[in-house]
């Protein structure tokens, strides 16, 4: 595995990374479990003081934070500030909710006899988090904020492609006051992922990545008997009913599918149309799109980013090849892309038959299907026939009924008249083969700590 910063516009490697070493490893593991012995009984308003000067600092260097984004994964300069800016509220959302959330619960015993009961949370110790390279900073703050919130300790293994975002994120947290060994960045190997989670005092794991990536650690986890949870792969389903603003609809149809250059879990990747407006969303889906400008991701004129790398381009372009040999239209669309960088020129899939495996397809950049749907019935069939359960969105008029269709769609998350909501305050995770478990809130919060029953029980001996 080779840890290096290579520009997707360009293709020029900037920088590379030697692999950790396994003393680095073994140290690390000793410096997270160390920390964790001091940092558990560290109080609330230590902890939050400590992600509140992340947050500062975040704001306050926002430039140099967001062009490392650009440069490692080719993020619009503009959507790499937005991801900066989220992160440093999703730190202070812990700052001021983690007390709360994680109060003891006193339970209403039906008995007296069963004593006077109490839940408390405690955290578990240390955990490794692997995280993909689509949204690099905010995929630490997700599961570091609440984690070390809990009094949990962290160890990172980002992706190989943004190793200079991952140390900047540990380079952060030393400089907001976290303690040595708290949180460290590992350019580990895949046989050393697997030697951390197997040591006794790594209690968890966070990924959020591949199917192939989340069953292998999921394995290894389940092996090891440790907790885990895993944000995986969706295709969401964009759902347009026949009295959908159509305006409105197709600007957050283009958007949703190509923000971040498409490359986005919860991004908007099966358009279910019902047909008697199919034809008019086509055709103005179609404009939207080509609408579009590639370019170089610093310039604010730029509206669609190149993929993360070449290799990703070329896997896509594969996929559509694919598609097109079992049966499916492509039509690119919009101006040639550059020659240079890792582009996918902006592609629409129909005519994607039941018999056809791209329905079921996960494709990571600039492609949308477009399927057509008899009715609002056929429309949830569409969305259903999936085995992904990520997120969605349902378009009408009727946001009443909007909600309504919302509880007939089989996944984690469903907005209406939006395409997707990434924010501090909402809670993220899917099921099926998107993975289990999830992030953000309270729920976030309680997947990694130690749901504790205090009973006080003080009755004289029954026999």
């Amino acid at each position: 595995m080779t840890y290096a910063t290579t520009f997707p516009y360009t293709g020029e490697t900037l920088k590379t990374f030697p692999n950790a070493t396994d003393q680095e490893v073994a140290e690390a593991i000793d410096a997270a479990h160390n920390a964790f012995l001091t940092w558990r009984d560290v109080s609330f308003e230590a902890r939050g003081a400590v992600l509140q000067k992340a947050a500062d600092l975040l704001r306050r260097n926002a430039d140099d934070y967001a062009k490392l984004l650009t440069l490692e994964m080719g993020k619009l300069f503009v959507e790499a500030k937005a991801e900066v800016e989220l992160s440093a509220r999703i730190f202070e959302y812990y700052v001021h909710n983690a007390e709360r959330l994680l109060q003891p619960e006193h339970l209403p015993v039906a008995d007296p006899a069963e004593g006077e009961a109490v839940i408390v949370c405690e955290p578990l110790g240390v955990l490794l988090a692997i995280e993909p390279w689509n949204f690099p900073y905010y995929q630490i703050a997700r599961i570091i904020a609440p984690q070390l919130s809990a009094g949990n300790t962290m160890l990172l293994k980002h992706a190989s492609n943004v190793p200079q975002s991952a140390a900047a994120f540990e380079r952060l947290m030393r400089e907001a006051g976290l303690p040595h060994g708290a949180f460290v960045n590992l350019y580990a190997t895949r046989s050393q992922v697997e030697t951390i989670i197997n040591d006794p005092r790594v209690h968890g794991v966070a990924l959020t990545g591949s199917e192939d990536a989340g069953a292998i650690i999921a394995s290894q986890a389940g092996k090891a008997l440790k907790k885990s949870t895993m944000e995986l792969g969706g295709a969401d389903a964009f759902i347009v009913l026949a009295d959908a603003d159509l305006d409105k609809t197709v600007k957050w149809a283009v958007f949703g599918r190509h923000w971040n250059g498409g490359q986005v879990c919860v991004s908007s990747k099966r358009m279910i149309i019902v047909d008697e407006i199919y034809d008019e969303f086509l055709a103005r889906y179609r404009k939207g799109v080509a609408e579009l400008r590639a370019g170089d991701p610093f310039d604010a004129a730029t509206t669609l980013a190149p993929l993360s790398s070449q290799g990703a381009a070329d896997e896509i372009k594969d996929r559509i090849r694919q598609a097109v040999a079992h049966g499916a239209k492509a039509e690119e669309v919009g101006p040639t892309v550059p020659n240079q960088g890792a582009f996918v020129q902006p592609t629409i899939l129909t005519d994607l038959g039941e018999d056809n495996p791209a329905r079921y397809w996960e494709f990571f950049g600039p492609v949308s299907m477009l399927f057509r749907a008899a009715d609002e019935n056929d429309a949830v069939r569409i969305a259903n026939d999936s085995p992904y359960g990520l997120g969605g969105s349902v378009f009408t008029s009727n946001p009443k009924h909007g909600v309504e269709v919302a509880r007939r769609v089989s996944t984690g998350m469903v907005f209406v008249n939006h395409p997707t909501k990434v924010e501090a305050d909402l809670p993220f995770g899917g099921i099926r083969r998107s993975g289990y478990g999830r992030e953000l809130l309270g729920l976030g919060l309680k997947e990694f700590v130690n749901h504790k029953l205090i009973d006080v029980v003080d009755i004289d001996a029954r026999f």
